[in-house]
């Protein structure tokens, strides 16, 4: 069966915040990041193959999240022409006090298709080096953990069970480490 395409339809912004849009197309309702051109998540290593993930509170869903680092492209706060790549330098060294040795794109897609219009790209930074604090902005709290990638499974089950939310995209994250890099 192949899918239908619609294109008869036009976009609407029906409701419109400090960062996000609600948007309708034909009889779709999604969301779309506002004044962000690009979404980035970086998957990060040392070079003793220990993995970085970060720990915070989001207020949508009212609990703590382990997730890989993230943030947006030209999200108003910075540079209007910063790349991608500039984007996941940044929103690295920001959220972990890390530098990327070398930066690869390792994919690219929805970041959940049937309700936001926003794409995710993930980069795998390779012998990241710690140059600075880190936590975030003046508005995250974000704890940083290292992890060795071989305890990188037993360590998310354990947060898990101490009721933190684990972002499913730090599994892809992690098959890409140990299926394509050597690295587990």
């Amino acid at each position: 069966m192949r899918a239908r395409v619609r294109t008869k339809s036009k976009r609407r912004v029906v409701h419109e915040g400090n960062f996000l849009q609600f948007v309708t197309h034909g009889e779709w309702e999604f969301i779309k990041c506002k004044n962000c051109t690009a979404i980035v998540i970086i998957v990060a290593v040392t070079k003793n193959k220990e993995v970085l993930f970060v720990e915070q509170f989001r207020p949508p869903v009212g609990k703590v999240a382990i997730e890989f680092p993230a943030g947006f492209a030209n999200d108003g706060g910075h540079s209007k022409r910063e790349t991608i790549v500039e984007a996941a330098k940044r929103e690295l060294l920001e959220e972990t006090g890390y530098r990327a040795g070398r930066l690869e794109k390792i994919l690219e897609g929805p970041v959940s298709s049937g309700c936001s219009s926003d794409l995710v790209t993930m980069y795998l930074a390779r012998d990241v080096e710690k140059v600075a604090e880190g936590g975030g902005d003046e508005f995250e709290s974000i704890s940083v953990h290292k992890v060795p990638l071989k305890e990188a499974d037993a360590w998310l089950a354990s947060m898990k069970r101490k009721g933190r939310l684990i972002e499913p995209k730090i599994y892809a994250g992690l098959y890409h480490l140990k299926t394509y890099n050597n690295l587990s």
